[in-house]
Parts: structure tokens; sequence; C-alpha cells
């Protein structure tokens, strides 16, 4: 019984998480996902500053990715902290992005 229940949460795994992050605490090493169904979120990236729910600032090192909204996007998904998918339509997505050029402008914008 207990191997079926272990079974059960490996293999929902994306959505036993997206239920406990909160995308406003969002950070750090980010894999982008090619299948929708094995993302922890599904992400819009808005075209505006203003209508975007988090502000992302890319940074190269993964080490500086340390607060919210600063992300650093690896290639490798077994290094990733958070696993997105890139949406097409908005209203797919469970929330949206906008990547600014300035570190500190960078995070929630709820």
């Amino acid at each position: 019984m207990i191997s079926f229940i272990i079974t059960l949460l490996i293999w929902n795994w994306p959505v036993a998480v997206q239920g406990q992050l909160d995308p406003c605490e969002v950070y750090g090493k980010i894999y982008i996902e090619s299948n929708p169904n094995y993302a922890h979120f599904r992400v819009y990236e808005d075209d505006s500053e203003a209508f975007a729910d988090i502000l992302i600032f890319e940074e190269e090192n993964s080490l500086y990715a340390d607060e919210v909204g600063h992300w650093s996007f690896v290639d490798d998904r077994d290094f990733a902290d958070v696993y997105i998918y890139f949406e097409k339509d908005r209203y797919m997505a469970d929330f949206a992005v906008y990547y600014t050029d300035y570190a500190s402008f960078a995070g929630c914008n709820r």
C-alpha cells in the first residue's frame, strides 16, 4: 500500500508541486520544459510590464539567482529547481512574466 502511494506521488510530482509553490516565490535555476504535463508552472511571457505577475531578471550565474524574480536558465533538467513551460495563450498560463534589464526591478508584481 505504501509503495502504491509513493508511486502515485512520483508520477504526479509536477501536479503536487504546483499546488505547493507560490509563483511569487519562484527563483533559482529554471528549466524550460517542452511538455506542459511535466512542468511545475505554465508561464506566459507578456510584452507589458504592467500586466505581468512577476518581473524577471535573467542571471547568467545561477549562484546569483537567489531572490524572487531572479532566474538562471539551465539546459539540464536534473540541475533545475523549477520546470516551466512557456504558453502561447495567456489564459492557459498560471502566471505571466516580463523580462527586465535591471536586477533591482525584479520581483513579484502582484
